[in-house]
């Protein structure tokens, strides 16, 4: 669990006594969204206040009862996937590890409430990339989420809807994010059958230049390579949004052409 730089900040399931948030939680989410230039499925203050009562969202408040963070758990599908939807955080408390806490927690009740579902995301964001990457997410193609249209009826809200159905909703800037609890299951299963294996290879014995003995261990740790993707996404980010400006420029001399034909 990532520990909060600010010990005055509490992260925990929201509650119905949370409610007097929701207006404060909605406003932040779309004057990021606009801060951005992408979107996020714009809510209400009573679809919040929902979540909270179903105990289906995390919040975060410092010990003073100042807001920080929020986010919530979206089901389609038949329950068959699950998002984990609207991550705010307030601009002065940004930077601190709260966004972390919160995907942490979400996931966590994620878990709990829906144990063989599929957990997604769609984000332009790099940072919640590599959280979502921490806790088991992968990258993957749009043809891999739900393809319930009630939750691509809430992409209606972004500026980059066009692009989306453009693309016969098979990309956008988004980048789609999937952790699958069965795939995971396999992996977990086969690490566990290869243990011994594993602890026989790193107690294997060198010697050094001086005859001294020691164990070799094999390193483990992984971490991803963030800026070559990060780059990828600018190459995307940049293609796309130039294909809708040659779209509009394409139709706009259409225009011009069939006026002057007539």
């Amino acid at each position: 669990m990532n520990k909060l730089e600010n010990p005055n900040i509490i992260v925990r399931v929201a509650t119905p006594d949370d409610a007097h948030y929701a207006k404060t939680i909605t406003d932040e989410m779309e004057s990021s969204a606009k801060a951005r230039g992408t979107g996020i499925a714009k809510r209400s203050p009573d679809y919040v206040v929902l979540k909270m009562q179903e105990g289906k969202a995390v919040i975060a408040l410092t010990d003073k009862g100042e807001w920080v963070g929020f986010c919530y758990i979206e089901a389609w599908g038949h329950e068959k996937f699950v998002a984990n939807s609207g991550l705010i955080v307030n601009p002065a408390f940004r930077g601190h590890g709260v966004a972390k806490s919160i995907k942490e927690r979400i996931f966590q009740l994620s878990r709990e409430k829906y144990p063989d579902a599929k957990i997604f995301g769609l984000t332009t964001g790099l940072a919640v990339m590599k959280i979502n990457s921490d806790l088991g997410y992968e990258p993957v193609t749009y043809s891999e989420l739900t393809d319930d249209n009630e939750f691509w009826k809430g992409c209606q809200s972004c500026v980059n809807f066009d692009i989306l159905t453009a693309k016969g909703r098979k990309n956008c800037l988004c980048t789609a994010m999937l952790y699958d609890p069965a795939e995971k299951g396999k992996v977990e299963e086969k690490q566990t059958e290869s243990t011994e294996a594993v602890a026989a290879a790193e107690k294997q014995l060198s010697v050094t230049m001086h005859g001294a003995i020691h164990q070799v261990r094999r390193k483990r740790a992984y971490k991803k390579d963030f800026k070559l993707f990060e780059r990828w996404l600018r190459y995307k980010k940049y293609v796309l949004l130039n294909s809708r400006k040659e779209g509009r420029d394409n139709h706009q001399k259409r225009r011009f052409f069939l006026f002057n034909l007539f």
